[in-house]
């Protein structure tokens, strides 16, 4: 009895805090929450109405006084305080219907590479208004490797990319560090905004943003597929402004997504090329890795294997890698005490 008491009281839970969705991971549950990373508010009452899948829903539907809100942005804290009620929202989430032993969690969270002081410093920040006693944050790719069951911690190459939301990171990990890297603010989001954006060029259509993300899903893809899929889209008629539907089809959403997928490979061989020769060789022999929910994109790793000539693989469950990661290093505490980032309160 006490043995758990004491054991609630230095819980450790793992955060993945996406761009497009937040994942929690608990030592005795696994993976409890994941949500969408939208908060819906009530402007006359400050009260929060929806987070998650609910308030994603309410995205372009909502009357003016309530405010819908995805408060990150290329995987960093746009909007401070919605994001600290996110948090604090799961947080409780966690102790719901155990009021009694209601804690104040450390938590392990995923931050994008090439995070500035500042933005690391807000997430810290925003963790601890949330009801944390502390944060650790370690790097998504590290997390994302680690939760991919890679051999981070050995003296050989793991590749992997981590395709958010709104970065990819691509990393070469070796002893538990990254040794080269690459972060770009062109991922999921972007991919919608690519479909939108074609949506209104050649159909003079406006369709919103669910609608593309589903579109991206159903017959998105970055390479030429053995059928062709069509689907129906619906939106405003911008020469006459009422409701309009047309036929898409595979082939023009992948011209539609071509040029951000050009540049995501274009950075991955950026990244091989400053790759160490001794490095270079494991990839080629093992392979790249991908994670995340931009993974899914069909015909990706195939695209990405025919520019790099280095065999691709998704890792099971691309979406939970970082949070499963995370989950990982809470039960290994020396590895992470090696792969986290010294915390800002510390350097002061």
């Amino acid at each position: 009895m006490f043995k758990k008491i004491i054991e609630k009281f230095n819980q450790i839970i793992g955060i993945d805090l996406g761009t497009a969705n937040t994942l929690v991971y608990t030592k005795e549950k696994g993976i409890i929450i994941n949500e969408p990373s939208v908060i819906a508010v009530n402007l006359k009452t400050e009260q929060i109405l929806a987070v998650g899948q609910e308030a994603k829903m309410m995205l372009g539907k909502t009357p003016p006084y309530i405010a819908v809100n995805r408060p990150l942005s290329h995987g960093i804290i746009s909007d401070f305080e919605i994001t600290e009620k996110m948090l604090r929202y799961f947080i409780a989430k966690i102790n719901h219907g155990n009021f009694l032993f209601a804690t104040r969690p450390a938590v392990v969270i995923g931050v994008p590479l090439e995070i500035t002081e500042v933005e690391c410093k807000a997430v810290e920040d925003a963790i601890l208004s949330a009801g944390a006693r502390k944060a650790i944050i370690v790097e998504e790719p590290m997390a994302a490797a680690i939760g991919a069951k890679m051999p981070v911690q050995e003296a050989i190459a793991s590749m992997v990319i981590d395709l958010g939301g709104g970065t990819t990171e691509i990393a070469v990990i070796s002893l538990s560090g990254i040794v080269t890297s690459k972060s770009i603010k062109i991922a999921g989001d972007e991919f919608n905004r690519n479909i939108i954006q074609y949506a209104k060029e050649k159909y003079n259509l406006l369709i919103g943003e669910i609608h593309a993300e589903e579109l991206k899903i159903r017959i998105g893809s970055a390479q030429e597929m053995d059928e062709t899929l069509e689907y129906q889209i619906r939106g405003r008629d911008l020469l006459t402004g009422l409701p309009r539907e047309n036929t898409i089809t595979d082939e023009e959403v992948r011209e539609a997504l071509q040029r951000s997928v050009r540049i995501i490979i274009d950075n991955i061989k950026s990244v091989l090329e400053i790759t160490p020769p001794e490095l270079i060789a494991d990839i080629h022999e093992r392979g790249i890795v991908l994670t995340g929910g931009g993974a899914l994109l069909k015909g990706l790793d195939k695209a990405i294997t025919a520019a790099t000539q280095i065999s691709v693989r998704i890792a099971d469950d691309p979406l939970t890698c970082v949070v499963r990661g995370t989950g990982i290093l809470i039960e290994e505490p020396e590895l992470l005490k090696t792969v986290a980032i010294p915390s800002q309160f510390e350097k002061r």
